[in-house]
Protein backbone atom coordinates (compact mmCIF):
# COMPACT_ATOMS: atom_id res chain seq x y z
CA UNK A 1 0.00 0.00 0.00
CA UNK A 2 1.40 3.61 -1.07
CA UNK A 3 1.90 5.90 1.50
CA UNK A 4 -0.61 8.13 0.10
CA UNK A 5 -3.27 5.12 0.35
CA UNK A 6 -1.89 4.55 3.59
CA UNK A 7 -2.93 8.22 5.33
CA UNK A 8 -5.90 8.21 3.40
CA UNK A 9 -7.11 4.80 5.04
CA UNK A 10 -5.55 5.70 8.30
CA UNK A 11 -7.58 9.43 8.10
CA UNK A 12 -11.27 7.63 7.52
CA UNK A 13 -9.98 5.36 9.96
CA UNK A 14 -10.49 7.94 12.53
CA UNK A 15 -13.60 9.72 11.31
CA UNK A 16 -15.09 6.44 11.92
CA UNK A 17 -13.95 5.76 15.25
CA UNK A 18 -14.67 9.17 16.61
CA UNK A 19 -18.48 9.16 15.04
CA UNK A 20 -18.80 5.54 17.07
CA UNK A 21 -17.63 7.46 19.97
CA UNK A 22 -19.71 9.82 19.62
CA UNK A 23 -22.62 7.41 19.71
CA UNK A 24 -21.26 5.70 22.09
CA UNK A 25 -20.81 8.12 24.36
CA UNK A 26 -24.50 9.86 23.67
CA UNK A 27 -25.68 6.31 24.88
CA UNK A 28 -26.39 6.79 28.97
CA UNK A 29 -25.33 3.43 30.44
CA UNK A 30 -27.25 1.75 32.84
CA UNK A 31 -28.75 -1.67 34.33
CA UNK A 32 -31.64 -2.18 32.03
CA UNK A 33 -31.78 -4.37 28.87
CA UNK A 34 -32.82 -5.22 25.64
CA UNK A 35 -33.73 -1.57 23.79
CA UNK A 36 -33.32 0.87 26.69
CA UNK A 37 -31.61 3.94 26.33
CA UNK A 38 -30.80 7.63 26.10
CA UNK A 39 -29.66 9.21 23.25
CA UNK A 40 -28.18 12.34 23.56
CA UNK A 41 -27.91 14.91 20.37
CA UNK A 42 -28.39 18.82 19.16
CA UNK A 43 -32.15 19.85 18.02
CA UNK A 44 -30.95 23.13 16.73
CA UNK A 45 -30.18 26.32 18.51
CA UNK A 46 -32.10 29.45 19.41
CA UNK A 47 -32.56 32.80 18.16
CA UNK A 48 -29.70 34.18 20.61
CA UNK A 49 -27.28 31.51 19.85
CA UNK A 50 -27.84 28.68 22.61
CA UNK A 51 -27.77 25.08 21.66
CA UNK A 52 -30.90 23.14 22.46
CA UNK A 53 -30.55 19.28 23.45
CA UNK A 54 -32.61 16.39 22.37
CA UNK A 55 -33.50 13.40 24.77
CA UNK A 56 -34.81 10.31 22.97
CA UNK A 57 -35.28 7.96 25.75
CA UNK A 58 -36.52 4.36 24.76
CA UNK A 59 -37.42 1.70 27.60
CA UNK A 60 -37.52 -1.70 27.84
CA UNK A 61 -40.82 -2.37 25.60
CA UNK A 62 -39.69 -0.22 22.55
CA UNK A 63 -41.92 2.81 23.61
CA UNK A 64 -40.33 6.12 22.77
CA UNK A 65 -40.43 9.60 24.02
CA UNK A 66 -38.17 12.29 22.85
CA UNK A 67 -37.97 15.94 24.80
CA UNK A 68 -35.69 18.82 24.41
CA UNK A 69 -34.30 21.04 27.22
CA UNK A 70 -36.22 24.39 25.40
CA UNK A 71 -39.34 24.66 27.29
CA UNK A 72 -38.98 21.29 28.92
CA UNK A 73 -40.87 20.02 25.77
CA UNK A 74 -42.38 16.68 24.73
CA UNK A 75 -41.42 16.54 21.35
CA UNK A 76 -42.70 13.28 20.47
CA UNK A 77 -44.46 9.78 22.12
CA UNK A 78 -43.82 6.83 20.04
CA UNK A 79 -46.97 4.19 21.92
CA UNK A 80 -48.04 0.81 20.01
CA UNK A 81 -51.15 0.03 19.03
CA UNK A 82 -53.01 -3.45 19.47
CA UNK A 83 -51.12 -4.94 16.67
CA UNK A 84 -47.74 -3.71 18.37
CA UNK A 85 -47.49 -0.85 15.47
CA UNK A 86 -45.72 2.33 17.04
CA UNK A 87 -47.21 5.35 16.58
CA UNK A 88 -46.45 8.98 17.50
CA UNK A 89 -49.22 10.28 19.67
CA UNK A 90 -48.37 13.52 20.60
CA UNK A 91 -48.60 16.64 18.10
CA UNK A 92 -45.65 18.80 17.53
CA UNK A 93 -43.24 20.24 15.31
CA UNK A 94 -39.62 18.70 13.17
CA UNK A 95 -37.82 22.10 13.98
CA UNK A 96 -36.64 24.11 16.64
CA UNK A 97 -37.79 27.12 14.59
CA UNK A 98 -41.40 26.08 14.88
CA UNK A 99 -41.22 25.53 18.87
CA UNK A 100 -40.06 28.94 19.32
CA UNK A 101 -41.93 31.35 16.58
CA UNK A 102 -45.50 29.85 16.50
CA UNK A 103 -46.23 26.80 19.50
CA UNK A 104 -49.60 26.16 21.06
CA UNK A 105 -47.61 25.02 23.86
CA UNK A 106 -47.59 21.58 21.95
CA UNK A 107 -46.04 19.62 25.42
CA UNK A 108 -44.87 22.07 26.70
CA UNK A 109 -43.98 22.24 30.13
CA UNK A 110 -46.19 25.33 31.59
CA UNK A 111 -45.60 27.76 34.58
CA UNK A 112 -44.78 29.81 36.79
CA UNK A 113 -48.76 29.31 36.51
CA UNK A 114 -50.92 27.26 34.43
CA UNK A 115 -53.91 28.51 33.32
CA UNK A 116 -55.51 32.07 34.30
CA UNK A 117 -54.95 34.00 36.51
CA UNK A 118 -57.53 37.15 36.82
CA UNK A 119 -57.09 40.46 35.91
CA UNK A 120 -53.79 39.59 36.15
CA UNK A 121 -52.95 40.19 39.82
CA UNK A 122 -52.91 38.51 43.19
CA UNK A 123 -52.45 39.40 47.33
CA UNK A 124 -50.11 37.16 49.12
CA UNK A 125 -49.48 38.27 52.96
CA UNK A 126 -50.64 41.41 52.30
CA UNK A 127 -48.70 42.38 49.27
CA UNK A 128 -50.29 43.17 45.85
CA UNK A 129 -48.66 41.52 42.71
CA UNK A 130 -48.77 42.45 39.07
CA UNK A 131 -47.92 40.17 36.71
CA UNK A 132 -48.03 40.06 32.89
CA UNK A 133 -51.05 40.47 31.66
CA UNK A 134 -50.96 38.22 28.29
CA UNK A 135 -54.87 37.19 27.86
CA UNK A 136 -56.68 40.42 27.22
CA UNK A 137 -56.61 41.92 31.41
CA UNK A 138 -55.48 38.29 32.57
CA UNK A 139 -52.77 36.26 32.84
CA UNK A 140 -52.36 32.99 31.36
CA UNK A 141 -49.37 29.89 31.52
CA UNK A 142 -46.92 31.79 32.85
CA UNK A 143 -46.95 35.09 30.58
CA UNK A 144 -43.81 36.42 28.35
CA UNK A 145 -40.62 35.68 27.26
CA UNK A 146 -39.54 34.00 30.65
CA UNK A 147 -42.71 31.51 30.90
CA UNK A 148 -41.15 27.87 31.44
CA UNK A 149 -42.06 26.61 27.62
CA UNK A 150 -39.51 29.68 26.42
CA UNK A 151 -35.88 29.44 28.31
CA UNK A 152 -33.43 26.91 28.18
CA UNK A 153 -33.77 24.11 30.85
CA UNK A 154 -30.63 22.14 31.37
CA UNK A 155 -31.07 18.78 31.00
CA UNK A 156 -29.59 15.53 33.30
CA UNK A 157 -30.40 11.94 31.42
CA UNK A 158 -30.32 9.10 33.36
CA UNK A 159 -31.08 5.23 33.32
CA UNK A 160 -32.05 2.28 35.89
CA UNK A 161 -33.81 -0.77 36.10
CA UNK A 162 -37.12 1.01 36.49
CA UNK A 163 -36.61 2.86 32.89
CA UNK A 164 -35.17 6.13 31.51
CA UNK A 165 -34.94 9.56 32.29
CA UNK A 166 -34.29 13.41 31.92
CA UNK A 167 -34.28 15.55 34.60
CA UNK A 168 -34.93 19.15 33.72
CA UNK A 169 -33.77 21.85 36.15
CA UNK A 170 -34.38 25.97 36.04
CA UNK A 171 -34.08 29.01 37.93
CA UNK A 172 -36.70 31.05 37.64
CA UNK A 173 -35.33 34.47 38.87
CA UNK A 174 -37.07 36.83 41.68
CA UNK A 175 -39.65 39.06 39.65
CA UNK A 176 -39.77 37.59 36.52
CA UNK A 177 -43.54 38.08 34.45
CA UNK A 178 -44.31 39.53 38.09
CA UNK A 179 -43.85 36.50 40.43
CA UNK A 180 -41.99 36.76 43.89
CA UNK A 181 -39.32 34.57 44.70
CA UNK A 182 -36.32 32.72 43.19
CA UNK A 183 -37.84 29.36 42.16
CA UNK A 184 -35.73 26.37 41.94
CA UNK A 185 -37.55 24.10 39.69
CA UNK A 186 -37.20 20.29 38.61
CA UNK A 187 -39.19 18.53 35.81
CA UNK A 188 -38.57 14.70 35.69
CA UNK A 189 -39.57 12.53 32.31
CA UNK A 190 -39.41 9.24 33.05
CA UNK A 191 -40.51 6.53 30.58
CA UNK A 192 -40.87 3.60 32.56
CA UNK A 193 -40.81 -0.74 31.52
CA UNK A 194 -44.21 -0.58 32.74
CA UNK A 195 -45.20 1.73 29.69
CA UNK A 196 -45.84 4.71 31.74
CA UNK A 197 -44.74 8.22 31.10
CA UNK A 198 -44.41 9.98 34.73
CA UNK A 199 -43.71 13.57 34.99
CA UNK A 200 -43.05 14.53 38.56
CA UNK A 201 -42.37 18.32 39.55
CA UNK A 202 -40.34 19.63 42.81
CA UNK A 203 -39.72 23.33 43.59
CA UNK A 204 -38.27 25.50 46.45
CA UNK A 205 -38.73 28.89 46.99
CA UNK A 206 -36.82 31.94 48.81
CA UNK A 207 -39.69 33.90 49.11
CA UNK A 208 -43.39 33.21 49.66
CA UNK A 209 -44.82 32.58 46.22
CA UNK A 210 -47.38 30.59 44.29
CA UNK A 211 -46.57 27.96 41.99
CA UNK A 212 -49.01 25.85 39.48
CA UNK A 213 -47.25 23.44 37.09
CA UNK A 214 -48.55 20.92 34.36
CA UNK A 215 -47.54 19.79 30.92
CA UNK A 216 -49.08 20.78 28.17
CA UNK A 217 -49.54 17.93 25.16
CA UNK A 218 -51.85 17.53 22.90
CA UNK A 219 -52.94 13.40 22.30
CA UNK A 220 -54.30 11.46 19.75
CA UNK A 221 -54.21 7.76 19.78
CA UNK A 222 -54.94 7.45 16.51
CA UNK A 223 -51.54 9.06 15.74
CA UNK A 224 -50.69 13.17 15.54
CA UNK A 225 -52.37 14.18 12.69
CA UNK A 226 -54.56 11.37 11.61
CA UNK A 227 -58.04 13.13 11.90
CA UNK A 228 -59.95 14.91 15.02
CA UNK A 229 -60.26 12.99 18.56
CA UNK A 230 -64.38 13.12 18.11
CA UNK A 231 -64.62 9.45 18.24
CA UNK A 232 -62.20 8.91 21.24
CA UNK A 233 -63.78 7.61 24.41
CA UNK A 234 -62.93 9.24 27.80
CA UNK A 235 -63.77 8.93 31.32
CA UNK A 236 -63.09 11.54 33.46
CA UNK A 237 -63.34 10.98 37.22
CA UNK A 238 -64.72 14.35 38.70
CA UNK A 239 -68.36 15.01 39.52
CA UNK A 240 -67.79 18.85 39.82
CA UNK A 241 -66.18 20.94 37.88
CA UNK A 242 -65.15 24.62 38.32
CA UNK A 243 -67.81 27.24 36.35
CA UNK A 244 -66.42 30.21 34.20
CA UNK A 245 -67.06 33.72 33.24
CA UNK A 246 -65.55 35.92 31.32
CA UNK A 247 -61.70 35.18 29.53
CA UNK A 248 -62.91 31.80 31.36
CA UNK A 249 -61.95 32.82 34.68
CA UNK A 250 -63.27 30.65 37.18
CA UNK A 251 -66.51 32.06 38.79
CA UNK A 252 -65.55 30.81 42.20
CA UNK A 253 -68.38 28.16 42.22
CA UNK A 254 -68.17 24.45 42.61
CA UNK A 255 -71.10 22.84 40.09
CA UNK A 256 -71.93 18.91 39.25
CA UNK A 257 -71.57 17.78 35.62
CA UNK A 258 -74.69 15.49 36.49
CA UNK A 259 -77.03 16.49 33.44
CA UNK A 260 -74.13 18.58 31.00
CA UNK A 261 -72.29 18.14 28.59
CA UNK A 262 -69.49 17.84 30.78
CA UNK A 263 -70.26 14.33 32.64
CA UNK A 264 -67.64 11.44 31.53
CA UNK A 265 -68.00 9.98 34.77
CA UNK A 266 -68.65 7.28 32.77
CA UNK A 267 -66.83 6.49 29.57
CA UNK A 268 -68.57 8.79 26.33
CA UNK A 269 -67.13 9.83 22.97
CA UNK A 270 -65.45 12.58 23.12
CA UNK A 271 -67.75 14.58 20.32
CA UNK A 272 -71.36 12.83 21.16
CA UNK A 273 -72.08 15.97 23.07
CA UNK A 274 -69.22 18.35 22.38
CA UNK A 275 -71.26 20.79 19.80
CA UNK A 276 -73.47 22.25 23.04
CA UNK A 277 -70.37 24.09 23.50
CA UNK A 278 -70.89 27.01 21.66
CA UNK A 279 -69.33 29.73 23.48
CA UNK A 280 -66.02 27.96 24.19
CA UNK A 281 -66.62 25.50 20.64
CA UNK A 282 -65.37 22.50 22.91
CA UNK A 283 -64.31 21.54 25.84
CA UNK A 284 -62.17 23.90 27.67
CA UNK A 285 -63.16 23.38 31.26
CA UNK A 286 -61.70 22.65 34.83
CA UNK A 287 -62.35 19.02 36.71
CA UNK A 288 -62.52 18.83 40.63
CA UNK A 289 -61.25 15.34 40.80
CA UNK A 290 -62.51 12.88 42.80
CA UNK A 291 -59.74 12.01 45.34
CA UNK A 292 -61.08 8.51 46.99
CA UNK A 293 -57.79 5.27 47.11
CA UNK A 294 -55.05 8.03 47.50
CA UNK A 295 -52.55 10.73 46.68
CA UNK A 296 -51.92 9.61 43.25
CA UNK A 297 -55.73 8.71 41.73
CA UNK A 298 -56.80 7.68 38.14
CA UNK A 299 -58.18 11.18 36.36
CA UNK A 300 -58.72 10.21 33.28
CA UNK A 301 -59.31 7.08 31.02
CA UNK A 302 -59.04 7.75 26.76
CA UNK A 303 -59.93 4.91 24.56
CA UNK A 304 -59.50 4.72 20.86
CA UNK A 305 -61.18 1.84 19.09
CA UNK A 306 -59.23 1.64 15.48
CA UNK A 307 -55.78 1.23 16.97
CA UNK A 308 -57.19 -0.25 20.37
CA UNK A 309 -54.61 2.50 22.53
CA UNK A 310 -55.68 2.65 26.22
CA UNK A 311 -54.31 6.02 27.86
CA UNK A 312 -54.62 6.19 31.86
CA UNK A 313 -54.18 9.34 33.69
CA UNK A 314 -52.84 9.61 37.33
CA UNK A 315 -52.17 12.52 39.30
CA UNK A 316 -51.77 13.82 42.59
CA UNK A 317 -53.48 17.30 41.56
CA UNK A 318 -57.06 18.35 42.58
CA UNK A 319 -57.63 19.52 39.13
CA UNK A 320 -57.42 18.68 35.60
CA UNK A 321 -58.14 21.03 32.69
CA UNK A 322 -60.11 18.76 29.88
CA UNK A 323 -59.40 20.86 25.74
CA UNK A 324 -60.09 19.91 22.95
CA UNK A 325 -57.99 22.19 20.87
CA UNK A 326 -61.00 24.57 19.87
CA UNK A 327 -58.69 26.98 18.37
CA UNK A 328 -56.75 25.02 16.22
CA UNK A 329 -56.22 25.65 12.83
CA UNK A 330 -54.38 24.84 9.70
CA UNK A 331 -51.01 24.39 11.69
CA UNK A 332 -48.24 22.41 10.02
CA UNK A 333 -47.08 19.55 12.35
CA UNK A 334 -44.77 16.91 12.28
CA UNK A 335 -44.29 14.72 8.67
CA UNK A 336 -45.78 17.64 7.24
CA UNK A 337 -49.30 16.74 8.66
CA UNK A 338 -51.41 19.71 9.29
CA UNK A 339 -53.71 19.91 12.35
CA UNK A 340 -57.05 21.12 12.73
CA UNK A 341 -59.84 21.69 15.39
CA UNK A 342 -60.42 18.96 17.63
CA UNK A 343 -57.43 17.11 16.24
CA UNK A 344 -55.88 16.77 19.69
CA UNK A 345 -57.23 17.06 23.20
CA UNK A 346 -55.01 18.07 26.61
CA UNK A 347 -55.69 16.46 30.25
CA UNK A 348 -53.64 19.41 32.32
CA UNK A 349 -53.35 18.01 36.04
CA UNK A 350 -53.39 21.37 37.85
CA UNK A 351 -54.67 23.18 40.98
CA UNK A 352 -57.48 25.37 39.95
CA UNK A 353 -57.21 28.50 37.63
CA UNK A 354 -57.38 31.54 39.72
CA UNK A 355 -56.55 30.43 42.81
CA UNK A 356 -54.71 32.87 44.23
CA UNK A 357 -57.89 34.74 44.05
CA UNK A 358 -59.96 32.31 45.50
CA UNK A 359 -59.12 31.73 48.94
CA UNK A 360 -61.60 28.75 49.12
CA UNK A 361 -59.82 26.75 46.50
CA UNK A 362 -56.71 24.51 47.16
CA UNK A 363 -53.87 26.79 47.43
CA UNK A 364 -50.99 27.44 45.07
CA UNK A 365 -48.97 28.92 47.66
CA UNK A 366 -45.17 28.09 48.35
CA UNK A 367 -43.47 29.33 51.31
CA UNK A 368 -39.26 29.42 52.01
CA UNK A 369 -38.47 25.76 53.41
CA UNK A 370 -41.19 24.39 51.74
CA UNK A 371 -41.23 21.67 48.42
CA UNK A 372 -43.94 22.22 45.87
CA UNK A 373 -44.10 18.41 44.79
CA UNK A 374 -46.12 16.54 42.29
CA UNK A 375 -46.48 13.48 40.21
CA UNK A 376 -48.73 12.69 36.92
CA UNK A 377 -48.57 9.11 35.32
CA UNK A 378 -49.40 8.60 31.96
CA UNK A 379 -50.05 5.05 31.64
CA UNK A 380 -50.31 2.92 28.16
CA UNK A 381 -51.82 -0.12 27.32
CA UNK A 382 -54.04 -1.44 24.56
CA UNK A 383 -57.56 -3.48 24.31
Amino acid sequence: MSVKKLCIFVLVSIQIASVVCEAVSAQVPGKTSGKAGVLVKSFGRTPDGKEVILYDLTNANGLRARVIDYGAILVSLEVPDRDGKLADIALGFDDLDSYVKRNPLFGATVGRYANRIANASFTLDGIEYKLTANAGKNHIHGGGNKRFDKVVWKGHPSQNDEGVCVKFTHLSKDGEEGFPGNLDCIVTYTLTNKNELEISYKATTDKPTIINLTNHSYFNLAGAGNGDVRDHEIMINADLYTPAGEGLIPTGEIHSVKNTPLDFTESKTIGLRIDQLKETRGYDHNYVLNKAKGPLDLASRVYESVSGRVMEVYTTEPGMQFYTANGMRGIKGKDGKVYQRHYGFCLETQHFPDSPNKPHFPSTVLRPGREYNTVTIFKFSTK
